[in-house]
C-alpha cells in the first residue's frame, strides 16, 4: 500500500524517515515545482555549450534549490517500470552539465516563486524523432496516426493481430519442417524456411532503435510515472523537419498520451519554437521552416499547451542557439502566466488575429499587440502578399495601431498573405514587451495559369497533355490525357513549361511550331513504348519566355530544331544544325539507337540564337531527371556539366517546386 503524506510547504532542505522493521533516513529532501524536460538535441543542450557559461557557472553558487535528475538513454520494446538515475544539485561544479533550456527556466521560476525548490526531469535524446517518446496509447487516440498504431500493435504478444500473425507463421513453419524431414529422408531439393514476419520484430531490435515509435516512452519516460511533475517542456522538432502539418496529430499523440498515462490531469506542456536555420541547399525548399512553424503554431489548440517562440535569437549556420538564456525565460513567461497566475505578466508576442482586404492592400490584425513596432526600428519585414497575377512577393508593411498594412505596387487586388515564411526569416515584428510575432499565413493562394494569363495564342489551341514532372516517378504518368479522344487534324505544336524553385517566383518557357508529325503520341515525352524520336528542324517557331536572355519572337525562320528521344546520345553534331557543337552535348546531339532506353531528351532549340529554349532529359529518373529553360549553367558539384548546354547531367528537377508541362495543339479547322 503506498504512503501518504501531509502536504508538505515548499523548499527544503527536508529530512525523511521511514521506520518499519528498521529505519531508513533520506537526507536533503526538496519540496517544490518539478518540470519533465524532453526532446533532441537542443534539450540535452547543456548549461556548458550554452553562451557565458563562464559567468553563469558563478551565478549557479545561488541556485542550490534547482535540481536536476538525467535519464539515461535507452530504449525498450515495452514500458519498463524503473530507471538509474540521481538528483543533482545546481552548482558551480555541476550547472554545466544540466539541460540549458530546462535550467533558465528553472532559474527564472526559482526567482518568480521565493523559496520553492524547482527539480528537472532530464529525458532527452539527440536527434530523436517525436514519435519514439510518444506512448502506444498516444497513438491510438489520433485517427491520422492510425498507421504507426496498427504497426505498435502487431508487435504486442498481447495482441489478437500478434496471435494471428505468429500462429499463422507457425503453420507455415510446421508446414516447412514436415517438408523439410521428407526432403531428408528423399534427398530432394528444399525450399528455404519461412521467414520471420518483420511485422512482428520488436520496434527495439531494428536499426536506430530510437527512432522507432514508442521505445524512448518505454525506456525514458514510462519508468518515471507516476512521479509527480507540474508540467512538461519540450524542445524538438527537427527531426521531423518534413512532416509540415502532420507533425501537429503526432504532438497532440505526444501530450494527450503523457497526459493519459500519467493521469495528473491536463498538465501543462509548454514547447520551443523551431529557430530559423538554413537547413540544406537555400534553393531547396526554403519553405519547410515554414510548413513546421505553422504546424507547432497549431499546436497551441491542444489545451494546456503553450510554444515560446525563438525566431529572433536563432543563428543561420548553428542548429543549436546557443542563447539558451532566453529560451528558458520566454517559457518560463508561459508558465509564470498560465501556470501560475501571475497576471502582469506578458508572454506571447504579436499573434494573427484575422485579415481584410482594402482596395489595393492587406490590413492584418494582431491579439497581443500593444505597442505593436517594431525591434530595429525599421519596416516590418518578413511579409509577403500574393494576388490574382501575382505569386508571393514581399510586400511593403506599415504597423497602423494593432495592425499592420500590406500593399505593393505591382500586386493588383491581393488576396493572401504570409508572414515569416522562409527558413532564415528573422522578422523584426514585436510588441511592447519585445516579443516577437511567429510565422503564419491568410488568404486564399490564387492558382495562376500563366499560360491563359499570358499566352494570347493558346486560347486557339487545345491541350493533349499535362504533366507534374516527378509525380510518376520513373514512369511517365500524366494528369491530363487527351490523345486517345482527339481524333482531327492539327497544324500546330505548342509546349509550355512552368518551373518554379522554393525561392523565387515562376519562371515559364512557351514555344509553338509547325507540326512536326501528324501522330498525335508523338509529340507528348518520348518513351520507349511510343518510340517517339526526332532531331530535326522546325519551322515558324514562336518564342514567349519570362526567363532573363530567351530570345522571344513570332514566327521565327531558320531558328528551331528539336531532340525528342528515349535513347542515349552524344554531342557529335551528326544532323548538321548550324551553330551546334562536336564537343559540347547542346542543339545538335547524336542518338545513339543502339541503346533503346537510355538517359532520354526532349528538348527545343533556337539554334539561331544559341540557345535551349527548354530540355526535360533523363525523363525516366523522376525527380532526379535534368530540367531547365535557357542554357544550362556550370554546376560546381557536377564536373560533366562544364560540355553541356542542354542541361544533360545536371539531375535537378528536385531542386523544383513546382514543374509543370503541358502539351497542346491547333486543331485544323
Amino acid at each position: 500500500m503506498a504512503a501518504a503524506f501531509a502536504r508538505l510547504a515548499g523548499g527544503g532542505p527536508y529530512t525523511l524517515v521511514v521506520s518499519g522493521k528498521n529505519s531508513i533516513t533520506l537526507n536533503d529532501v526538496m519540496v517544490g515545482e518539478v518540470w519533465l524536460c524532453s526532446g533532441q538535441s537542443n534539450m540535452e543542450w547543456t548549461v556548458r555549450s550554452s553562451n557565458d557559461f563562464e559567468n553563469e557557472k558563478l551565478a549557479a553558487a545561488a541556485n542550490g534549490h534547482i535540481r536536476q535528475v538525467k535519464i539515461g538513454k535507452a530504449t525498450a520494446g515495452f514500458p519498463e517500470e524503473d530507471v538509474k538515475a540521481e538528483w543533482q544539485v545546481c552548482g558551480p561544479e555541476t550547472v554545466g552539465a544540466f539541460t540549458a533550456a530546462g535550467y533558465f527556466f528553472a532559474r527564472e521560476l526559482k526567482d518568480a516563486l521565493p523559496g520553492i525548490a524547482i527539480g528537472l526531469i532530464n529525458s532527452s535524446w539527440g536527434g530523436t524523432r517525436i514519435e519514439p517518446w510518444t506512448p502506444p496509447v498516444g497513438f491510438a487516440g489520433v485517427p491520422a496516426l492510425k498507421d504507426i498504431n496498427d504497426k505498435l500493435i502487431l508487435k504486442d504478444p498481447t495482441s489478437g493481430p500478434y496471435k494471428e500473425t505468429l500462429n499463422k507463421y507457425l503453420a507455415e513453419l510446421q508446414a516447412w519442417t514436415a517438408e523439410a524431414r521428407s526432403s531428408l529422408q528423399d534427398q530432394s531439393l528444399l525450399k528455404p524456411a519461412p521467414a520471420y514476419p518483420e511485422a512482428l520484430r520488436p520496434y527495439h531490435l531494428s536499426a536506430s532503435p530510437q527512432q522507432q515509435p514508442a521505445t524512448l516512452y518505454n525506456a525514458m519516460i514510462s519508468p518515471l510515472v507516476p512521479y509527480a511533475i507540474r508540467g512538461a517542456l519540450w524542445y524538438q522538432g527537427e527531426s521531423n523537419l518534413g512532416d509540415g502539418m502532420m507533425y501537429y496529430e503526432k504532438k497532440k499523440a505526444l501530450v494527450q498520451g503523457w497526459r493519459e498515462i500519467w493521469q495528473q490531469g491536463d498538465f501543462p506542456f509548454y514547447f520551443v519554437q523551431l529557430a530559423p536555420y538554413n537547413y540544406g541547399d537555400p534553393q531547396k525548399d526554403s519553405e519547410i521552416m515554414g510548413r513546421i512553424w505553422e504546424a507547432q503554431a497549431a499546436c497551441e489548440k491542444i489545451p494546456g499547451v503553450g510554444m515560446a517562440v525563438i525566431n529572433d535569437i536563432g543563428e543561420a549556420t548553428d542548429i543549436h542557439p546557443r542563447n539558451k538564456q532566453d529560451v528558458g525565460k520566454r517559457l518560463a513567461l508561459i508558465a509564470m502566466a498560465r501556470t501560475y497566475g501571475m497576471t502582469n505578466v506578458v508572454y506571447s508576442g504579436p499573434t494573427f488575429e484575422r485579415m481584410a482586404i482594402e482596395d489595393n492592400a492587406i490590413r492584418v490584425f494582431f491579439k497581443n499587440a500593444d505597442g505593436l513596432s517594431t525591434r530595429d526600428g525599421q519596416a516590418p519585414n518578413c511579409f509577403e502578399i500574393a494576388g490574382p497575377e501575382n505569386d508571393f512577393t514581399v510586400a511593403n508593411a506599415v504597423i497602423d495601431g494593432r495592425s499592420v498594412v500590406l500593399s505593393h505596387p505591382e500586386v493588383k487586388g491581393p488576396c493572401a498573405m504570409r508572414f515569416s515564411w522562409h527558413k532564415y526569416s528573422v522578422p523584426n515584428l514585436v510588441n511592447a514587451a519585445g516579443l516577437p510575432a511567429s510565422a503564419f499565413r491568410a488568404g486564399e493562394v490564387p492558382k495562376i495559369d500563366y499560360l491563359a494569363l499570358k499566352i494570347a495564342e493558346a486560347k486557339d489551341y487545345q491541350l493533349i497533355y499535362d504533366l507534374e514532372i516527378g509525380k510518376g516517378g520513373n514512369k511517365i504518368v500524366y494528369d491530363h490525357d487527351e490523345s486517345k479522344n482527339f481524333t482531327g487534324k492539327f497544324d500546330r505544336v505548342a509546349y509550355f513549361l512552368e518551373l518554379q524553385k522554393a525561392v523565387g517566383g515562376v519562371n515559364y518557357a512557351y514555344v509553338s511550331m509547325d507540326a512536326f508529325t501528324d501522330d498525335i503520341n508523338l509529340i507528348g515525352v518520348p518513351t520507349p513504348d511510343n518510340k517517339a524520336n526526332f532531331t530535326l528542324k522546325v519551322n515558324n517557331l514562336t518564342v514567349i519566355s519570362n526567363v532573363d536572355g530567351i530570345v522571344n519572337g513570332e514566327m521565327l525562320q531558320d531558328s528551331g530544331c528539336i531532340e525528342f528521344y528515349p535513347n542515349n546520345y552524344g554531342p557529335a553534331n551528326a544532323s548538321n544544325i548550324p551553330n551546334a557543337s562536336n564537343d559540347v552535348w547542346d542543339f545538335g546531339d547524336q542518338v545513339s539507337l543502339s541503346v533503346p532506353v537510355g538517359h532520354g531528351a526532349m528538348q527545343v532549340h533556337n539554334y539561331a540564337a544559341k540557345q535551349t529554349i527548354f530540355a526535360y532529359n533523363a525523363m525516366r529518373s523522376g525527380n532526379y531527371a535534368d530540367l531547365g529553360i535557357g542554357n544550362s549553367p556550370v554546376r560546381a558539384d557536377r564536373e560533366n556539366t562544364k560540355r553541356t548546354r542542354d542541361w544533360t547531367f545536371h539531375a535537378n528537377a528536385r531542386e523544383y517546386r513546382v514543374k509543370r508541362l503541358r502539351v497542346l495543339v491547333r486543331p485544323v479547322k
